[in-house]
């Protein structure tokens, strides 16, 4: 696995791949948070990283396919998937390398985000007056997402040796995944508790980590999720049909 997470890891980073991501996700993000007037920390007066975590997301339903969308699919459209199958590897190796590989990547591209909450952290007033455990769940909430969208970038590249096709099956999937229940739960069809609709997408989970308060009951949501996603991949490439 170790093999793989390296090799993955060092091809976004011998790319242009890795900084156009982190590139345009800072850049966005930056935008949203300080200079469009709609959203800017400083044009509604409040200490808080409630634009990071809201639009984040959303960044990340595009950013995420794109990161992901070579993982299999390039590998079959090359012919070097028989190849790299013929190594001592697992099919949880080879999934398990590339998932991590395009995780860490996001990981990386949250760190400097963290500059966002020193300046917020100074900008209140008195000094300091932001909501810090809502913050580190929120943190929390967004890489565990970006886990979960990681995982389904993952499968949908091992369904199509089209990169572009990967990228839209991708982006749709995260997107249904995210809002979709909540959509669907809004719908007047539901004799019980629409509720039971809504814990079944990411959004739900991912507000309730962003209240400060770190469930396990969230935790095991995403978890679960990622281990599906990549459940499935297994099945995918277990069957060598492509």
């Amino acid at each position: 696995m170790l093999q793989v997470l390296s090799k993955e890891f060092n091809s976004f980073l011998n790319s242009l791949i890795a900084y156009m991501v982190i590139g345009v996700f800072l850049t966005a993000i930056g935008l949203l948070m300080w200079v469009f007037p709609e959203t800017s920390v400083l044009e509604y007066g409040y200490a808080d990283m409630d634009t990071l975590f809201s639009f984040g997301p959303y960044v990340f339903m595009f950013l995420i396919p794109a990161i992901t969308m070579r993982s299999f699919a390039e590998e079959k459209k090359t012919g070097t998937m028989e190849l790299l199958l013929t190594k001592p590897l697992s099919d949880w190796d080879i999934i398990t390398g590339k998932f991590l590989a395009g995780f860490f990547l996001i990981m990386v591209a949250l760190v400097p985000t963290l500059i966002y909450y020193y300046s917020i952290y100074q900008l209140g007033n008195p000094v300091g007056d932001i909501d810090t455990p809502g913050v580190i769940g929120s943190y929390v909430g967004l890489v565990l997402l970006g886990g979960v969208f990681c995982s389904v970038g993952i499968f949908a590249s091992s369904v199509t040796p089209n990169q572009i096709v990967a990228f839209i099956v991708a982006a749709f999937m995260s997107f249904f995944l995210f809002s979709g229940f909540n959509s669907i739960a809004a719908l007047n069809i539901w004799t019980a508790d629409p509720l039971l609709v809504k814990q079944l997408g990411i959004l739900y989970h991912y507000e309730a980590l962003s209240k400060g308060l770190i469930d396990s009951r969230d935790l095991i949501y995403f978890f679960s999720v990622i281990f599906l996603m990549l459940s499935i991949t297994k099945l995918i490439i277990g069957s060598r049909q492509w």
